[in-house]
């Protein structure tokens, strides 16, 4: 769509109201300020969305304020502030996502991946790899400080009027930015930021740091941007620290961002990560997940493994296998299996860790092993070892006992698939 004046009517028009309708409540979410769930949109709609329509097109329109909620950041380091807008908020949010981004997703660069239609993780990746394999062997690795609560609304809106002549939805733009943040029956009005949360605001932080891109483009640099991680890869040390001084005085002067210096670095790109995954030192570059990925596993395993012991083991796998299932499709595209080959023997310890407690006591863990096959001598013997449970887990006993062959047929997602008989390596 061109520029126009007319933007905030092809918004409201039936038939993108009704397909931002079907996105918002297949996306579900919780509710924002109000209470209101998204089962109770389409009522709500029946009766007041004459009067919204109405205020939308006179300019009266006024958001609410978007319900604060804290999420921890991955690593457990820190927490990320998330802005949860009303489910009517998100409605008109994202119709206005979906008029506005055929305007703007053409113009962005083709090294920037994220919240773009027909993109993704994935060919970020496979795009840095390639640049790495290209000879560019070091990273200027840029870390935004705060990104989504330090963005500049007159900065952002001003890149937003380039494209959007209509005045109407500037000012409904404007208003969701500065729509206050609810917390604890308190709001705080909201002079700066585009919380997480809400349908509109990737589109708005790709239009803001598209500058970067573009500057970056014209200086001749190769890159990926996901988002707010943005890799330039570059030949030498010397060149990536020109590079990120430079780039830290045009963010910091041109677009008021701030560059985290401590989570900043220009380095090798086997010393980094991004998106989770690192690479090979050693050519032909492979990908493979990075050491921080196989921690944030283990620490979103281990509450479901604690709990486990006074649950039956097909439901604790049960619980488990979403969580596998998700990182391993998304790590799919990691050539080298270490990680999940580690992963793997690691969760088949703690499962046999987890029976070995809830059998208890040496008389239980006796008879248990007998009815798994094991002599009653060999049962006696591993029943009264002093051997704590995760030290016995890795017993040839339990092994046997507790095939894994048995964890997959009560449902355990195996992130590497092993022909023949699964055991723990010696």
């Amino acid at each position: 769509m061109e520029e126009t004046t007319a933007l905030l009517e092809e918004m409201l028009r039936r038939e993108n109201m009704f397909d931002a309708r079907s996105r918002v409540k297949s996306n579900a979410g919780a509710a924002g300020v109000d209470g209101k769930t998204v089962d109770e949109l389409d009522g709500y709609l029946r009766e007041h969305w004459l009067r919204i329509r109405e205020e939308l097109r006179s300019g009266t329109y006024h958001p609410q304020p978007v319900r604060k909620v804290e999420i921890p950041k991955p690593g457990g380091k820190g927490t990320r502030t998330l802005g949860i807008p009303t489910v009517l908020d998100r409605l008109l949010q994202q119709a206005l996502l979906q008029v506005m981004t055929p305007m703007f997703d053409p113009t962005f660069s083709d090294a920037s991946f994220g919240f773009r239609p027909g993109r993704g993780t994935h060919q970020a990746i496979e795009r840095a790899r390639e640049h790495i394999a290209s000879g560019r062997t070091w990273v200027v690795d840029l870390d935004l400080e705060k990104f989504f609560d330090r963005v500049n609304h007159d900065v952002l809106m001003a890149r937003v009027a380039r494209r959007v002549k209509d005045k109407r939805v500037l000012l409904l733009i404007r208003r969701f930015l500065q729509a206050g943040m609810m917390e604890g029956g308190l709001v705080s009005p909201r002079e700066e930021g585009t919380p997480q949360g809400g349908p509109l605001s990737p589109l708005l932080s790709n239009v803001l740091l598209d500058e970067l891109d573009k500057e970056l483009e014209q200086r001749g640099h190769v890159f990926v941007r996901y988002a707010d991680d943005c890799n330039v890869y570059v030949r030498s040390k010397g060149s990536g620290e020109r590079v990120m001084a430079s780039l830290e005085r045009f963010l910091r002067e041109r677009l008021r961002l701030t560059v985290n210096r401590e989570k900043s670095a220009v380095a090798r790109p086997w010393e980094r990560k991004f998106l989770g995954y690192t690479v090979t030192r050693n050519r032909p570059v492979k990908l493979k997940v990075s050491p921080a990925s196989e921690r944030r596993l283990k620490d979103k395993l281990q509450p479901i493994l604690r709990a486990g012991r006074g649950r039956a083991l097909a439901q604790t796998i049960g619980l488990l296998k979403p969580i596998l299932k998700g990182w391993k499709a998304y790590f799919r595209k990691a050539e080298v299996k270490a990680a999940f080959r580690s992963l793997d023997e690691w969760l088949w310890r703690k499962l046999r860790a987890l029976v070995w407690r809830q059998w208890k006591t040496p008389t239980t863990r006796a008879k248990r092993l007998m009815l798994r096959g094991l002599t009653p001598q060999e049962a006696y013997r591993a029943a009264h070892c002093g051997a704590g449970p995760w030290r016995m887990a890795r017993s040839h006993e339990l092994e046997r006992a507790l095939p894994t062959s048995e964890l997959r047929t009560l449902g355990l997602v195996m992130l590497v698939e092993t022909q023949g008989r699964l055991s723990f390596s010696p």
